[in-house]
């Protein structure tokens, strides 16, 4: 096959429509006598086993996204999408794609000349040679026409394409929100009822392109507008006003990229339509709302990974996490957002995901976390914590024990220590089990790596040549720093011998049921060893 061969990532949506890396190769563009057609062949790099090999059809649409991404929806079942490393590799392939599906002569190989009448045999004549699509006039007395022209175009994927290319050709959506202020401005339900109906069949054309106009800083709170009057409902949801005030990123840190700033403004307003203004999946597909979570779903690894290499900033951010001259408001903006950075860390591979944890940790992120959980009595920051510390210990909490094993020498400092003190005092039950669950997490054998090497990290080991499981090493280190703290609670409240009464006796059966978990599972461990 001769082809020019692009480094390039193949990612799948998943049922829980979450993007899923399917590996790194090669792609290739040729001719397969199999698929009798021009396909895109990716390639394993590291075995050269084939990732992706499907044929370019006509009636897909397929979709670029920023400079590096192609997306498509491959027999209405399943969602591609191809990152490139490099945008030229992209460009290439993107191409070659629109090429075949405008059937160039130019570029035609005498293989793809004998196969021609193979190749498009799959779609009709019809299909293939369908006129444009010409839309009505945008006009106020045309709103009940467009929209029925908009609507009935849904039924196919040629004529969905045909449709979304007609509105970007004529700047439609624009002069769409022209009418939108035109209605407002009249007070005219009717027309605001009938805008709200022709915008929700745009978001389920799955265009990207058409994403990008509506998502624009300078028509997006126009479009939340639009979504405001759904018919359905008596009156309008004041979405533009919560959007404006609340669910906005508040830029802790000055980000000096204009692109990246835009990028996460933008991925904000996103989520915020898709997952409270947009209606309910039983009238909006999900399947058909794919290109959205892809867009969702990049912007975040694209943010992520510039952030974390962004030395200056995160100097920056960390030194303010520590100052003690702050307002409580900004220690609060500066806790969620690092804790919206940790959530969009999820959609990264595993190796960048762990690059970026060791990012924070080695800044000294844990401890602080313990500070502000101990120090400061904020409802927000204390669940923020709570919720950063679970992602921690969701994805590798053993990065978490070495941070603990790190404060041996101050017990106070121990996180360990102060998600028990926290867990004891906590009068709201869903934090305190909140805190009970990380306390199991970080204790629990079945969890801890089988055999390393923390003699360096352990001080209250004296052999320091001895390697130990990071079972007995952490387990020995809980008993000998944490376990007096466990059982506190409990020896106080039978110190006279009779059980105190209320919430204290309830906490102490709590934690001796802990307790007595951890011992079963350590004296499980020593009946092995």
């Amino acid at each position: 096959m001769a082809s020019t061969r692009r480094r390039v990532k193949v990612y799948t949506l998943n049922d829980d429509r979450q993007w899923e890396d399917r590996g790194t190769g090669h792609i290739v563009y040729a001719f397969v006598e199999s698929l009798g057609g021009l396909a895109l062949e990716v390639r394993n790099e590291e075995d050269g086993s084939v990732l992706l090999q499907l044929k370019i059809q006509l009636d897909v649409a397929y979709q670029r996204q920023q400079e590096t991404l192609i997306v498509w929806t491959e027999n209405e079942s399943c969602d591609l999408a191809l990152s490139f490393q490099e945008k030229s590799g992209c460009d290439d392939i993107w191409e070659k794609i629109r090429q075949v599906q405008s059937r160039d002569p130019q570029y035609e190989t005498a293989q793809e000349d004998d196969a021609t009448d193979d190749r498009f045999e799959e779609v009709s004549d019809t299909d293939v040679v369908a006129a444009p699509i010409e839309l009505p006039p945008c006009e106020l007395s045309k709103l009940e026409e467009i929209g029925e022209v908009l609507s009935g175009c849904l039924s196919s994927v040629v004529t969905r394409d045909k449709l979304a290319l007609a509105l970007e050709q004529e700047d439609y959506i624009p002069k769409l929100i022209e009418l939108f202020h035109v209605c407002e401005d009249l007070e005219n339900d009717h027309g605001l009822h009938h805008l709200f109906e022709i915008f929700k069949v745009v978001f389920l054309l799955n265009r990207t392109s058409l994403f990008e106009v509506m998502f624009h800083d300078d028509v997006i709170f126009d479009v939340v507008g639009v979504l405001e009057y759904d018919p359905s409902k008596g009156e309008p949801t004041r979405h533009r006003d919560y959007l404006a005030s609340q669910a906005c990123f508040k830029e802790v840190i000055p980000i000096k990229n204009s692109e990246l700033l835009a990028k996460i403004h933008q991925t904000y307003r996103i989520q915020y339509v898709q997952d409270v203004i947009l209606p309910t999946p039983s009238v909006f597909e999900e399947n058909m709302l794919s290109s959205l979570s892809s867009l969702v779903f990049f912007n975040k690894v694209a943010i992520v990974a510039q952030l974390q290499e962004d030395d200056e900033f995160l100097n920056e951010l960390f030194a303010q996490l520590k100052s003690e001259s702050v307002t409580l408001e900004k220690q609060r903006d500066t806790v969620l957002f690092i804790k919206e950075m940790c959530s969009y860390s999820q959609t990264l591979k595993t190796p960048n995901r762990a690059a970026f944890i060791k990012k924070l940790t080695t800044r000294g992120l844990l401890p602080l976390l313990g500070d502000y959980l101990q120090g400061l009595d904020d409802p927000f920051i204390q669940q923020a914590t709570i919720d950063i510390l679970n992602m921690f210990a969701d994805f590798n909490p053993s990065t978490v024990r070495d941070s603990m094993v790190a404060d041996a020498n101050n017990e106070e400092k121990i996180l360990l220590n102060i998600l028990i003190g926290q867990m004891i005092k906590e009068e709201d039950w869903g934090n305190g089990v909140q805190l009970m669950g990380l306390i199991r997490t970080f204790i629990d054998p079945d969890n801890m790596m089988v055999a390393v090497n923390l003699t360096e990290k352990t001080p209250f080991l004296t052999d320091s040549s001895v390697k130990l499981t990071e079972k007995s090493t952490f387990l020995s280190f809980f008993y000998k720093h944490c376990m007096y703290h466990l059982v506190a609670p409990l020896l106080a409240g039978t110190a006279d011998h009779t059980p105190s009464r209320g919430k204290l006796l309830v906490l102490s059966f709590t934690v001796f049921i802990v307790l007595l978990w951890v011992c079963i599972m350590r004296l499980q461990l020593s009946m092995v060893g």
